[in-house]
């Protein structure tokens, strides 16, 4: 697996916006634009999921699962395409790691404000200060692998979090 060319200066904002709204891949991988918007992409991508859940959770848990393992196998390869071609590991505006991490973490739970609301917050807080082994995972995997894993271990924390939460309200 190729290394991102770090010895070159990453593309600005303008330059990743025209690459993303010319080509689906990029398009895919900044959450249908969501990761272009200027302040808190990950964030914005991690909402962009929600409506998408809505129509995933109608699966039975075993096809969701699948779905789960295709869209984080998808995202290995449109992360780590888009990371390359923005020459920055890990680019904020690659945000389809947030929306899969997000699908794990409501993984088949009710679809009630309450539970978008506190899985919302669990995936973010996990998402965001990556304790360990999140940071280990996000630091170590190369390209796709390292921008998905910690997103999807994070979904898992918070999975885990939320269903507690969920049994005990």
């Amino acid at each position: 697996m190729e290394k991102v060319a770090l010895n070159e200066q990453p593309l600005n904002q303008k330059q990743i916006a025209r690459l993303a709204f010319s080509n689906p891949w990029h398009y895919l991988s900044c959450g249908l634009g969501s990761g272009l918007l200027p302040r808190m992409p990950g964030t914005w991508g991690s909402l962009i999921a929600i409506p998408f859940f809505y129509v995933f959770n109608k699966l039975p848990l075993w096809q969701y699962g699948i779905l789960l393992i295709i869209t984080f196998a998808v995202g290995v390869a449109l992360c780590g395409y888009s990371e390359k071609a923005f020459r920055k590991k890990d680019h904020s505006s690659i945000v389809w790691d947030e929306m899969v991490g997000m699908w794990i973490t409501l993984c088949h739970a009710p679809f009630r404000l309450d539970v978008l609301i506190v899985g919302f917050i669990l995936f973010r807080i996990f998402d965001i200060f990556k304790p360990w082994p999140i940071n280990w995972l996000q630091k170590h995997l190369p390209g796709g692998w390292g921008v998905m894993a910690d997103d999807a271990a994070a979904g898992i924390a918070a999975w885990v979090l939320l269903q507690l939460w969920i049994v005990i309200i």
